[in-house]
Formats: structure tokens, C-alpha cells, sequence
């Protein structure tokens, strides 16, 4: 009974990886971004100050929404069609998109916000 119980463990735990994998390969190629560089993007903007964002240290911010199953999500800003293109311009230019909402203008590069993106798609 106690290794068809270890047997079960393992094999959930390698399909949650393979299923982790899947997610970034999958971010990688609708973003044309890096993931772990996204990660890193997303302390150096600071965006953990607002967001709660699964997988990156410090990142329990209570002022806008958790970024937890956003790459699910039908929509971004609560206007924007869930896109990779969107998801970009969004991090880049969010007052362009909904003048007035919270979220500031953070001078994000064009590279930057690929990677943030691609970071933000694995969040599943």
C-alpha cells in the first residue's frame, strides 16, 4: 500500500513538471521572451510591491490583483483580450490603455516587457 502511495506521488509530481515545462515552452513561443529573465524583470520594476506574483521572492503586494492564473484569464485590465501582444503593451503602457488606473508607467523596454510576459504566461 505505502509504494503504490510513493508510486502515485512521483507520478504526480512528474506530470506537474512535465506540465510546468509545457507552460514555458508554450510562454517562450507566443512572447518571444525569457522567462527567467522576465522573473528577474519583474523584481527589478519592483512589481512586487503592488502584485502578488507566484514564484517570485518578496512579491506580496495587496494594491492591485494577484498575478496568480492570469495566463488563463479572458482578459487583461478588465478590457484587454487575454494576447501575448496585449499582455506587452499592457506591462509597457498601462495609462495608454486605461488612463487613470493604478498601475504607474514603469519605463518598461521592449525586451523587458517580452520577458515579463513570457514570466506572467507560465502563471497558470
Amino acid at each position: 500500500m505505502r509504494a503504490a502511495w510513493v508510486v502515485m506521488v512521483l507520478l504526480v509530481g512528474g506530470c506537474k513538471q512535465a506540465a510546468e515545462q509545457d507552460a514555458k515552452q508554450t510562454a517562450v513561443a507566443i512572447t518571444g521572451g525569457d522567462v527567467e529573465r522576465g522573473k528577474a524583470a519583474l523584481q527589478h520594476y519592483g512589481c512586487g510591491g503592488c502584485h502578488v506574483i507566484p514564484g517570485v521572492p518578496g512579491a506580496t503586494g495587496q494594491v492591485g490583483p494577484s498575478m496568480a492564473g492570469i495566463a488563463l484569464r479572458t482578459y487583461l485590465a478588465g478590457r484587454l483580450p487575454n494576447a501575448p501582444e496585449n499582455m506587452v503593451r499592457w506591462v509597457q503602457h498601462p495609462q495608454a490603455v486605461e488612463p487613470g488606473n493604478a498601475m504607474p508607467e514603469l519605463g518598461v523596454k521592449d525586451g523587458d516587457a517580452r520577458d515579463i510576459a513570457a514570466y506572467l504566461y507560465t502563471l497558470r
